[in-house]
């Protein structure tokens, strides 16, 4: 984008959402600026499992083939006993003729694909080093304070959209410092990066344990043999002390019951979960989207998928807003439906994820769970086995039929009305997926 231009949008955060949605627009010719308080793209590789909802935008902005040649498509899910016993699974090759099936690939990856497309973008800025500190909005602009290594500034635009994750100075501004509405789970989880050699146990490169103390979940996120560990740790317990027990725990519950020599660890992250959505995803001139907006816990990657579906049913408001097919009363529509999204399907399925694993006897999960029977359905009955699957696609939404002259890009399916039936936990569309 030219110095002189004025950015029709800004978006805070150049993360793999704030980058996804500044390429869609820009790729529409829409003058777009991304700011970002950090000097270089985000390295850790957090999330890793990207559902077919998620595959569409991303096939829409041009970058899943890319994906897909850097990541793998997961075999399928299981859920076990500490022991290794498999109680049930998902076989995802089921759906290998989707276009949008699953993907696995480390989300600082897809950050850099991301960012070498919008910087081939002509209508496309993004400024590092440039920390939002205050903003503001009137009846024809909205702006942001920013601090940059040039001084303070104040960045003005049509629209401006918080993309910038869990801490988000956007929502912050908005509604204030401590106010994120939702619920902190006393569980401490502790996310490991972890090399290790799962191939004697046959498993399935997603894999739940059941277990009240040491339910963890091992999840193949590498075509080198690295495994996304995630496991849940005693509350109150320092970093020494969760490193210090960390030994233990991986011989009490990794099949083989290895010792540290046997496995090399890259990334040790703990950290606490949340179920929280802001009040509004829309403010006048501001919106918010993935986790700036709401957040869940990992286990099942919910976090990841719903995001970046947040993101395209954002490009599909704004891009008809800027083409004149639609008016930003359509900016409500997004707000309320997300949110709809967030509280009937990923807070309830995602608290459903978590509970599944430390929440039961293992002994008689198959007998009272009744996710996992279908899941034994599943097994034998294809087809119903397809329908489960198709479930995720509930979190779409087509936007573009509240334009003026209605459009057709992203509408939902009729699984998503299989899903909201059966009420069924999303592990089979986005399997494994951590953000950490």
């Amino acid at each position: 984008m030219s110095s002189t231009t004025k950015p029709w949008a800004i978006i805070s955060g150049a993360g793999p959402s704030g980058l996804l949605l500044g390429l869609l627009l820009a790729k529409k010719g829409i003058p777009i600026q991304l700011v970002d308080m950090s000097y270089e793209l985000d390295k850790q590789p957090r999330a890793t499992h990207y559902g077919p909802p998620a595959m569409y935008e991303l096939r829409r902005a041009g970058v899943a083939d890319e994906m897909r040649e850097q990541g793998f498509f997961p075999n399928g899910v299981s859920w076990r006993k500490i022991d290794g016993t498999f109680l049930a699974g998902i076989n995802v090759e089921l759906t290998s003729d989707d276009p949008d099936r699953m993907t696995c690939l480390p989300l600082n990856k897809l950050g850099k694909i991301l960012y070498e497309h919008i910087s081939r973008e002509p209508t496309a800025t993004v400024s590092w080093g440039h920390k939002v500190v205050g903003l503001g909005q009137d009846d024809d602009k909205a702006w942001v304070d920013v601090e940059t290594p040039q001084g303070p500034k104040k960045l003005e635009a049509e629209y401006i959209i918080g993309c910038d994750g869990a801490n988000s100075q956007i929502r912050r501004s908005l509604f204030g410092d401590f106010e994120f509405p939702g619920k902190t789970w006393d569980e401490q989880i502790v996310a490991t990066n972890t090399y290790y050699d799962f191939s004697p146990y046959n498993w399935e490169d997603s894999n739940f344990i059941i277990h009240p103390e040491h339910y963890y979940m091992a999840a193949k996120i590498g075509t080198d043999g690295l495994y996304r560990i995630t496991y849940g740790e005693k509350p109150g317990l320092t970093l020494e002390q969760l490193k210090e027990r960390q030994p233990m725990k991986f011989k009490e519950f990794l099949p083989g019951h290895p010792d540290p020599s046997q496995y090399k660890i890259v990334n040790f992250s703990p950290y606490k979960i949340h179920q929280r959505l802001a009040p509004s995803m829309r403010v006048g001139r501001f919106c918010l989207a993935a986790d700036a907006a709401h957040l869940c816990n990992p286990f099942g990657g919910m976090g990841l998928t719903g995001g970046i579906v947040d993101v395209g049913g954002l490009y599909d408001c704004l891009a008809g807003i800027y083409e004149g097919l639609a008016d930003p009363s359509i900016l409500d529509k997004y707000a309320e439906i997300r949110a709809q999204k967030y509280n009937e399907i990923v807070n309830p399925i995602s608290s459903d994820n978590i509970v599944r694993l430390n929440g039961q006897d293992p002994d008689k999960a198959l007998e009272n769970d009744e996710f996992l029977k279908m899941c034994k359905r599943a097994e034998t009955d294809h087809e119903f086995a397809k329908q489960m699957q198709g479930g995720v696609n509930a979190l779409k939404h087509d936007f573009t039929q509240y334009y003026k002259k209605k459009g057709t890009q992203n509408g939902s399916t009729e699984n998503g009305d299989f899903l909201k039936q059966n009420h069924l936990p999303l592990q089979a569309a986005a399997a494994g997926g951590v953000n950490a």
